[in-house]
């Protein structure tokens, strides 16, 4: 697939847009004043992959809390500003590297153009958020409710506002829970503006049906060559957030980055507990950075054929499994030695 080349956007040490990666970020769940839980999160964020992150800012004392946790994290920090232009100013000054705003509820365009003097000046880019929920009253009325091109026009209008002004650090964001809708507004800014984009599905859910439509929607967008960034909204641990980021990367062929476990779905021939093991790779390959694919298969005639493009592998049979490479079988081993026996051949190619 080829992706659309938009404008490249600085954001901290990191780029959105242009040839560059595209961007896997996610929010952090603390209250923001709460600095060491807010710390501890992005901390783990980083670990998990996490490229850029987000912290509410609903006060004053969220704001300031900004300066304490900036220089101590590795990933561009955001901030997440509605309502009060203020806040926005004083999360400039205290480090964020970016801002994300919905321009529709900062009413006063004088305020509005206080930031983004703010913003010019010290280099900071901008998202425009626009969504199902926040669409200006007189384009509901103009569009007979929420639509995407109601979104899109809500969208252009404040880029070509911002731009008035001589400001073009721009990221868009259009997103709804509605899938359908936020697959076509984002077709349609995208066929009419080259600033990057911001991938999402809002409010998608808990993570088991969240990360469904999240993936159908962002994938689906992504596989047109639409995207620069991503955030899967999840209701849970913000972790999961960023791994279903990258499975959606990884199944799209867009990343190359650690094991993809292939799996089957058991049948009555399974002699062996097939998800228990699977579970147990998967906590084992945890850190891994190197693209691998690994393959838990629970039947020793089948398993290897059917996993034959994994690198490594294993299949299981009654007490015993085999231990495979690219299909091929290398050695027979008991069950209670099956995992540790994969994991010394995925240390061997790592």
């Amino acid at each position: 697939m080829k992706r659309k080349r938009t404008k490249a956007i600085p954001v901290g040490g990191i780029h959105i847009g242009g040839s560059y990666p595209i961007v896997v970020q996610s929010m952090t769940k603390t209250h923001t004043q709460n600095v060491e839980a807010t710390l501890g999160q992005i901390r783990r964020l980083e670990q998990a992959g996490c490229q850029l992150v987000r912290v509410a800012v609903p006060d004053r004392e969220a704001a300031e809390a900004i300066a304490r946790i900036k220089p101590q994290i590795k990933i561009p920090l955001v901030a997440d500003i509605h309502f009060d232009y203020r806040l926005a100013l004083l999360s400039i000054k205290n480090g964020a590297d970016k801002l994300r705003i919905n321009p529709g509820n900062i009413q006063n365009k004088g305020k509005l153009k206080e930031i983004i003097a703010a913003a010019k000046a010290q280099g900071i880019p901008i998202r425009i958020g626009v969504n199902s929920g926040s669409l200006p009253s007189d384009l509901y009325q103009k569009y007979g409710g929420v639509t995407s091109k109601g979104l899109v026009e809500a969208a252009s209008r404040w880029v070509e506002l911002l731009q008035d002004w001589g400001f073009e650090e721009i990221v868009i964001s259009l997103k709804s829970s509605d899938l359908p809708l936020t697959i076509e507004a984002n077709r349609e800014i995208s066929s009419i503006l080259d600033y990057p984009l911001h991938l999402g599905i809002t409010e998608a859910g808990l993570p088991h049906f969240g990360a469904i439509k999240s993936a159908i929607g962002i994938g689906t967008l992504l596989a047109e060559g639409i995207g620069d960034t991503l955030r899967v909204s999840l209701t849970g641990d913000p972790i999961d957030e960023v791994r279903v980021g990258k499975a959606i990367l990884r199944s799209l062929d867009i990343i190359k980055e650690g094991p993809e476990i292939i799996s089957c779905p058991t049948c009555g021939r399974c002699e062996i507990d097939v998800v228990e093991i699977t579970k147990e790779v998967e906590r084992r390959l945890e850190g891994i950075k190197k693209p691998l694919k690994v393959a838990v298969m629970g039947c020793v005639v089948n398993g290897p054929g059917e996993a034959k493009e994994a690198d490594v592998g294993m299949a299981g049979g009654k007490g015993s499994g085999l231990i495979f490479r690219k299909g091929k079988a290398i050695r027979k081993v008991e069950e209670s030695r099956i995992v540790e026996a994969l994991m010394e051949e995925v240390k061997r190619l790592c």
